[in-house]
């Protein structure tokens, strides 16, 4: 079957395409940026491409996807600002209907959040309204509601561990006694599979869940079970929603923006209504600390498929990748460093791919941390990102608070656009580079200000880039992981 598949380099998205490849399906891809889009899939053997859409925009109708039979709808804007979110979401579902509504597609299924109780956030409100606008249409519909998905990866699953992992004594606020039903990523793409073109579906919504329904306090205690930890938790009636926001936000890696949206909706009680899907699926739904298990097995392994943090929700950053990557010159202070490799070059590549994150910046990682709490101060993103992979890049992907635009490991180059809170615009380059039969490494890091208040920016921390950029360049060379 010929399907399309919105949101591909979402959380959700990246998990169920493998999924699709697997079964023998033909997948279109829909991207905004077909640069963040990862390339290994298109070489996995399976019938892939790649359609570059914005449905923020008007869509005119697009010959390349007249014969597809069903269509995936994931596309979803929690990350953006709470006052336009919902403008975003209605748009982005009015403009896929006018795209595929002249095609011959037999289904779309959208997933969606459980919206059960009478009084909903913006957030559940707006996910509603989205099953509205595409049940709407004259294509059939099969609504799949979850609630807290958990997954490595996935934004609950890392906020959780954030809390758990860091904080021993716990005061949190009230809602923390609200009750939810978790669902485990692998049951939320069997559910999605099982569901395509099954004719007794089209037009139906279903609530799917796991076999526990639970507070989040007693996830956060049962996450702290399955580590070993030991955890007390104690709630108090007075932390408002802006204070819940705040505390998430320095506690764990979320964007604030994200933040206040789970907040809001972390209030309302999800817990799906009872169906028969499960078992006309023969699914065997996985209990929470399982979910966690298994989730943990993953990290452990380096094999997360997908993370929320590469997801531009996790950015105060929404722009394409493409718009970024020819590194300005004019207008722009340069700080470049030039060293020979007189080590193994391959060693050099495997040390540019395993930047950040654990790993640090190779030198001064203290001043990075330094650098990564005021950002957070200033409402950033700071250095709690990390990276997805330990070994691998991919174009997209987060580095700390660095966005990769390029990672080409045959032309040995990596480009870094930062993320950070700044007075102008920032890159970094790593090439390595051949000249007079020797091997360097050609590392640029590129500033724009915006203002006067850019320019005193980058005169105030000139003082830092010699040790700093330069103890960076040396050490890439010359680190040797035994």
């Amino acid at each position: 079957m010929k399907i399309l598949l919105t949101g591909a380099t979402g959380y959700i998205g990246k998990r169920l395409l493998p999924s699709l490849i697997n079964e023998g399906h033909e997948v279109i891809c829909c991207v905004r940026d077909k640069n963040r889009f990862h390339p290994a899939i298109l070489n996995s053997g399976g019938k892939v491409s790649v359609l570059e859409i914005d449905f923020l925009k008007d869509q005119p109708q697009n010959e390349f996807i007249k014969n597809i039979d069903a269509a995936y709808y994931l596309i979803h804007s929690i990350g953006a600002n709470v006052s336009d979110f919902s403008k975003l979401e209605e748009t982005s579902a009015k403009n896929f209907i006018s795209l595929i509504d002249k095609t011959k597609v037999k289904q779309i299924i959208y997933l969606g959040g459980i919206t059960n109780e009478e009084k909903l956030s913006m957030h559940l409100a707006s996910r509603k309204n989205v099953e509205k606008i595409l049940s709407a249409s004259r294509i059939p519909v099969t609504t799949l509601r979850a609630g807290i998905i958990v997954g490595s990866g996935s934004a609950s699953f890392e906020i959780i561990r954030d809390l758990v992992e860091k904080l021993p004594v716990m005061i949190t606020p009230r809602w923390l006694n609200t009750k939810h039903h978790p669902i485990a990523i692998r049951n939320v793409i069997q559910y999605l599979t099982g569901v395509l073109l099954k004719e007794e579906l089209f037009n139906r919504s279903f609530d799917i869940g796991g076999p526990d329904i639970l507070t989040y306090k007693e996830m956060l205690l049962q996450f702290a079970e399955v580590r070993g930890l030991k955890r007390f938790i104690f709630t108090v009636p007075v932390m408002t929603p802006r204070l819940s926001s705040y505390w998430l936000y320095f506690v764990t890696s979320t964007s604030y923006k994200l933040a206040v949206n789970l907040v809001n909706s972390m209030k309302i009680e999800v817990i799906g209504k009872p169906n028969t899907l499960e078992k006309l699926l023969k699914i065997e739904p996985i209990a929470y600390k399982e979910a966690v298990r298994r989730a943990f097995s993953r990290t452990e392994q380096n094999e997360v498929l997908s993370s929320w943090k590469d997801s531009f929700i996790s950015s105060s950053y929404d722009n394409k990748l493409s718009e970024q990557i020819n590194v300005p010159s004019y207008g722009c202070f340069l700080d470049r460093r030039e060293k020979e490799i007189k080590t193994s070059v391959g060693q050099v590549i495997n040390n540019l791919w395993s930047i950040g994150g654990e790993r640090g910046w190779y030198y001064a990682n203290w001043l990075w941390g330094v650098r990564g709490f005021l950002d957070k101060l200033f409402g950033g993103v700071g250095l709690r990102r990390g990276r997805t992979n330990k070994q691998e890049i991919y174009s997209g992907d987060t580095l700390d608070f660095w966005r990769v635009l390029v990672a080409d490991k045959p032309d040995r180059r990596l480009l870094l656009y930062a993320e950070m809170k700044l007075p102008g615009e920032a890159w970094l380059e790593f090439k390595v580079v051949e000249k007079n039969q020797k091997e360097y490494l050609h590392q640029t890091a590129t500033f724009r200000p915006k203002g006067l208040l850019g320019r005193i920016y980058w005169y105030s921390v000139l003082p830092f880039h010699y040790f700093v950029f330069n103890g960076m360049a040396e050490n890439i060379i010359s680190f040797n992981k035994k």
